[in-house]
């Protein structure tokens, strides 16, 4: 048969910064001499709760420059702890913190400041270091105490009181899911990763999900999660609405049935602005929550890929779709699809700022991220890491290879890719389990016209590569 034409992805921008966060009360630390000839100012800045707390520091050299840095602080005692920080790599003993330069940031020229930041918990008084040095060199001075100021804490609700389960199945074991804090966690409270695969669009290739290719992905790659992509344009959902809206019911029971997590994709791309299918997306997903509304295993995102308009277009277009689930799903996750492509709009020239300080209002929030291996590097990885500490984060679609879908597969940046993903517990969807002629599709080209989904004799570079990072053990706690 002819394979039918693959659909135009997005033209992502290889662009964009890490922002700086300022937040909190601040603590400036100049060099003694400002006249010296080596010497660092930072800038140490935090938002405390009961127990815990964020941490921003901007870190600028006033000495030669410099092609690496190694920034040391102590905290008043060891009751302060970090525990996870972005934009850099961090070491504790006892109370005396090291945090070295990444690839991307370890230059810094005469005057030239950078920014990292990390979250931690306290016992006791202020988590104010103390003191820093930069390669070596004191910053001294004055210190103004923080004023710990309310953010989002960790829920402040005990986890239900719930029988370990007695399933093995991903949903067996995990239940209903909610956010706690800005993690993914299951029924016991506990923060968990969920690892899966995207469908390609229902419309091009609904041959490649049969009962054996689901059977592969759930028994053979052991996968967690079917993200199920149900295009609006581009001969998808506008051209049959009850046809596709049938498509991704039987798809989510398919899921059900295996025990696995099922995500419904409103995969909007082209226009980007979500208003154009507002109505849309409300019959679609008052169709759908409706169908699904007893079942514990239904995540729903919202829109795809907003593109060329603002985060305040993208909120409002969530907080009138995300209601319609919630009449008939209220404790359902929500995926928000973010600006430039779901980058968080890095793709666009912006950063993570403006999700974090205009969240969508409501609980069981998350936002996306998407990522290209091979065309998205450092500065989407920092990025991602540093919203991943203030807000719930989902990589709901990624590639091993290029933005456009194709080429090889970048083993060192899927990696690093990978890695952080799994440091991070960031669950994810990886682009696609369909046989389409291009590189991030899992099999090879005529593999959903046979019957053999199994092994890895019918699968990509990519789809050798997904498999075997899905299949590694999953650490879902349960207490």
């Amino acid at each position: 048969m002819k394979k039918a034409p693959r659909p135009s992805r997005r033209q992502l921008v290889v662009a964009g910064a890490v922002g700086a966060l300022t937040l909190g009360a601040t603590a400036i630390l100049p060099a003694t001499n400002a006249m010296a000839a080596t010497g660092c100012a930072v800038t140490y800045t935090t938002n405390s709760w009961s127990g815990g707390f964020t941490a921003s520091i901007s870190v600028k050299n006033l000495g030669d420059p410099i092609s690496s840095w190694t920034l040391g602080f102590t905290f008043p005692d060891q009751g302060q702890k970090v525990t996870q920080g972005w934009s850099a790599t961090y070491e504790q003993s006892g109370s005396a913190v090291t945090a070295r330069s990444l690839s991307y940031n370890g230059s810094l020229a005469t005057g030239a400041a950078t920014s990292i930041g990390f979250n931690g918990t306290f016992t006791g008084g202020n988590p104010t270091p103390t003191s820093f040095t930069l390669n070596g060199t004191v910053c001294t001075g004055g210190t103004t105490p923080t004023t710990s100021t309310p953010t989002t804490p960790p829920p402040t609700t005990a986890p239900p009181t719930t029988a370990p389960p007695t399933g093995t199945t991903p949903v067996a074991i995990n239940g209903q899911l909610r956010v706690c804090g800005v993690n993914l966690c299951n029924q016991y409270g506990k923060p968990i990763q969920l690892r899966g695969m995207s469908t390609h669009g229902l419309q091009w290739f609904a041959q490649c999900y049969n009962d054996a290719s689901l059977d592969a992905l759930s028994k053979d790659w052991l996968a967690d999660l079917l993200r199920v992509s149900m295009y609006v344009q581009e001969d998808g959902y506008e051209t049959d609405p009850a046809g596709f809206t049938n498509r991704v019911n039987t798809l989510v029971d398919e899921a059900t049935e295996r025990g696995m997590y099922a995500l419904i994709d409103f995969h909007t791309l082209t226009p980007g602005d979500p208003m154009f299918n507002l109505e849309r997306a409300k019959t679609f997903f008052a169709a759908v929550s409706a169908r699904h509304a007893n079942k514990n295993n239904v995540i729903y995102e919202v829109t795809n890929e907003p593109n060329g308009v603002s985060w305040s277009t993208i909120k409002n277009y969530a907080e009138q779709v995300i209601p319609i689930i919630r009449a008939n799903d209220p404790d359902a996750i929500v995926i928000v699809g973010t600006r430039g492509w779901s980058s968080l709009g890095v793709s666009e020239g912006g950063n993570s700022t403006e999700v974090i300080n205009n969240p969508v209002n409501g609980s069981n929030i998350m936002y996306a991220f998407h990522f290209y291996a091979a065309s998205h590097k450092d500065n989407y990885r920092a990025e991602l890491e540093r919203a991943a500490a203030r807000i719930p984060m989902f990589v709901t679609e990624f590639g091993t290879v290029t933005y456009t879908g194709g080429g090889a597969v970048d083993v060192a940046s899927s990696n690093s890719w990978m890695d952080l993903l799994d440091r991070l517990k960031i669950s994810y969807a990886n682009w696609t389990f369909s046989d389409a002629d291009e590189g991030s599709a899992a099999f090879r080209p005529g593999t959903c016209y046979g019957g053999t989904y199994t092994g890895t004799s019918v699968l990509t570079e990519s789809g050798n590569y997904m498999r075997n990072r899905i299949r590694t053990p999953d650490n879902f706690p349960t207490s």
